[in-house]
């Protein structure tokens, strides 16, 4: 079950994330505008890094359905909370100084708002999931994985664009903009550390991944 989900969840994690360093002929406008957004993605990029991570802590075969329940429902949460500011990020930022940039920053938001919807309507199901009933509960996460499948595959387009040309050569060269990893310690509610881990990954019990 673990691995059915890890492989629907792997690929939607931070969709602005995908930036890596590229020689740089953006102007001077377009690199303010890209460390303006990048400093303010930073902190919340950590927080999506982190809950992601306190999920996959509870991949073990050991975890009661309760605390992966706990875990799932605190992340989606934070990661709702934190793509809704990102959106915020964006839309304080103005359009960005490229050709259509008053589109592409319109897009970029909505995408980033529906994204944080989308989480926060994860943590809303995952919180109905019954705890008691071992196979209630993994047809439970079966549903999240869909949900999350949905996720990753819909709603990158209008970042990916952000992401490209001059103003995407402008934010790769910006530290808030680059991978993050996750830090040590519990996640929190107000996105504190948490271990290392790459995908957002709820967790069913080593007998439901053995039936999986």
């Amino acid at each position: 079950m673990n691995k059915k989900l890890a492989a629907a969840l792997s690929g939607g994690a931070v969709l602005v994330l995908t930036l890596s360093g590229c020689s740089d002929d953006s102007d001077d406008k377009v690199n303010d505008w890209a460390k303006n957004v990048c400093d303010q993605f930073q902190p919340q990029l950590q927080k999506i890094t982190n809950a992601n991570a306190s999920i996959q802590q509870q991949t073990s075969d050991n975890s009661k359905p309760v605390d992966v329940q706990k875990a799932d429902s605190l992340a989606f949460q934070q990661i709702s909370d934190a793509y809704k500011a990102l959106g915020k990020a964006v839309e304080s930022a103005g359009p960005p100084p490229v050709d259509d940039g008053e589109t592409m920053q319109k897009d970029a938001v909505k995408e980033l708002d529906e994204a944080s919807a989308a989480y926060a309507a994860l943590k809303t199901k995952v919180d109905a999931i019954e705890t008691k009933d071992q196979a209630k509960f993994a047809d439970g996460l079966k549903d999240i994985a869909v949900e999350l499948d949905k996720i990753s595959k819909n709603g990158d387009q209008a970042l990916k664009k952000l992401e490209s040309g001059e103003l995407g050569s402008a934010m790769s060269k910006q530290k808030g903009c680059q991978k993050l990893k996750a830090s040590t310690g519990p996640a929190s509610p107000g996105g504190s550390a948490a271990p290392d881990a790459a995908a957002v990954t709820p967790s069913a019990s080593a007998s439901e991944e053995k039936k999986a």
